[in-house]
Parts: structure tokens; C-alpha cells; sequence
């Protein structure tokens, strides 16, 4: 009787736990559509014509950059990605998403910041749903351009294959993403969809179910960017 009162117990708590790591990952979730909602709200932000060519958007809620010496970035968010063989067709399902590593620096103290990536090419897809990619070798990526008007960015930027925005909070103003890293972040994808799951098949399989945590997020870009309008790259 009390090795089946302990076994009952044991499993109450694992189911516990797995419940609580689900809710985590879902507010995590819910959390980002919250952030894009207020980023877009913002006059002369992410300009419209750049996020209309995007094929995927990552949202990382107050990633950490801490600096003592050496500079570090550390978040988790997801991504939604355009559906279709060329990402061109409307927004699909969120996959969840890990941003780590940092560049050399001498500032002190820790910021929190919420960061938006935008995926302007299908190479910069197709890298981003296999393994981890380090930004600035594995896609090629640039601060992104800021207003009404694009005319001014510079070529590299225009040609990035992955654009960054940063909605700071704290102690410094700006972020660096110089050798951070992007990574699937399928055990929160798990946590999500409540099965094991990898990014590429949350993103390429049609008729991928919706999470209700993800609702937010997908509504901003189909109100903000419904049609693609770029040319499909690869």
C-alpha cells in the first residue's frame, strides 16, 4: 500500500511539474505576441515595407544582456514564419526560440530588453530551422532600419539576411547582438504543443494547429503584414 501511495505521489508530481513547464512556455508565448502588439503601435518603428517582405519574425520578451567585461545575451521567445514552399503565403504556427551568446564589452551592470528579428530571406529561414546559427556567420544580419523611409539603409542592410530591433529597458539604451546565437528551442515547443516537436515541422507543416497562446502574435503580423511582398529568394 505505501509503495503504490509513493508511485501515486511520484506521478502527481511529475504531471504537476510538466503542467507547470507547459503554462511557463505559454505565457512565454502569449507574452511575445504582447510585445509585438506594442512594437508595431509605436510610430516610426519597424518600417511597414520591410516587415511586409519578412518571412519570419522572432520575438524574444526582455532578453538579458549582462556586462561585466565581457558582454552576454541570454532570452527565449519563438518565431512565426510565412506558410508555403517559399514562405510567402499567410503567417503559420509559432515555433519557440533560443538567443544566446554575446560580444566583448567593457560596460557594467545587466538590461533587459525585448528584441524583434525580422527573416527577410528563405536562406535565412532554412538556416534558422536547422541547428543553432551565429549571427554574423552562419546569416547575415544588421541593425535594422528605423521610420517611415528605408531609402536611407545602407546595402549591407538591405541585403541582411536577418534585421534586428530593440525595445530597451534599464540601464543601457541599444543592444549588441555581435556573435549571439539563434537556436530552436524544441523543449519549449514540447511545452507548447504538449508533444515532441521540431521547429521545422511546427513551421513546414501545412495545417499546423494554432496554439491558443500564440493567437497574439499571429493576429499583429496578419493586421500588420498580410501579404508578402517580396520575391522569394533562396
Amino acid at each position: 500500500m505505501m509503495f503504490r501511495t509513493t508511485t501515486l505521489s511520484l506521478c502527481l508530481m511529475l504531471a504537476s511539474a510538466s503542467a507547470g513547464a507547459a503554462t511557463k512556455e505559454e505565457d512565454r508565448l502569449e507574452n511575445a505576441g504582447i510585445v509585438l502588439e506594442e512594437v508595431l503601435a509605436v510610430p516610426d518603428n519597424i518600417p511597414s515595407e520591410l516587415l511586409d517582405k519578412a518571412e519570419c519574425v522572432i520575438v524574444i520578451p526582455s532578453m538579458l544582456k549582462v556586462a561585466l567585461g565581457i558582454g552576454g545575451n541570454y532570452g527565449r521567445g519563438a518565431m512565426v514564419c510565412r506558410t508555403g514552399v517559399s514562405f510567402t503565403d499567410a503567417w503559420g504556427a509559432p515555433a519557440m526560440y533560443a538567443i544566446d551568446g554575446g560580444s566583448i564589452g567593457l560596460q557594467l551592470g545587466a538590461q533587459a530588453t525585448d528584441l524583434v528579428l525580422l527573416v527577410m530571406n528563405t536562406r535565412g529561414v532554412n538556416a534558422l530551422l536547422g541547428s543553432k546559427v551565429k549571427l554574423g556567420a552562419n546569416a547575415s544580419a544588421a541593425a535594422g532600419p528605423k521610420g517611415r523611409d528605408v531609402a536611407a539603409a545602407t546595402d549591407a542592410t538591405m541585403r541582411a539576411e536577418i534585421l534586428s530591433y530593440s525595445r530597451s529597458r534599464g540601464l543601457f539604451a541599444g543592444i549588441s547582438l555581435d556573435g549571439a546565437s539563434l537556436r530552436p528551442d524544441d523543449g519549449a515547443s514540447e511545452g507548447v504543443y504538449g508533444r515532441r516537436i521540431t521547429a521545422r515541422t511546427i513551421v513546414t507543416s501545412p495545417g499546423m494547429p494554432m496554439p491558443a497562446a500564440g493567437r497574439r502574435f499571429v493576429a499583429a503580423l496578419e493586421k500588420s503584414a498580410p501579404r508578402n511582398e517580396s520575391q522569394p529568394t533562396h
